[in-house]
């Protein structure tokens, strides 16, 4: 299991599966923390939780807790 949790955070825990894996992050991560945690901000990405898709402008709205299952695909153009 991957922690995304900071050497300062406090001794709680959200626990969320993120495309079939487990993580750990700080309780009241958002959508967004989890996409830039994995590297992928500014990028083109569709983010699903618990199979609701977030719009993109609620990524930093969208509240997290212990439970959530997280989808996050990026986008890849080509030919």
């Amino acid at each position: 299991m991957e922690d995304h949790l900071s050497s300062d955070a406090p001794a709680a825990a959200c626990l969320l599966t993120i495309n079939g894996e487990p993580r750990r992050f700080a309780v009241g991560t958002t959508a967004l923390g989890v996409v830039r945690a994995l590297g992928l901000e500014g990028r083109p990405v569709a983010v699903e939780v618990n199979e609701r898709v977030v719009p993109r402008a609620e990524l930093d709205r969208c509240m997290l807790t212990s439970g959530d299952r997280l989808e996050v695909v990026t986008l890849v153009g080509g030919g």
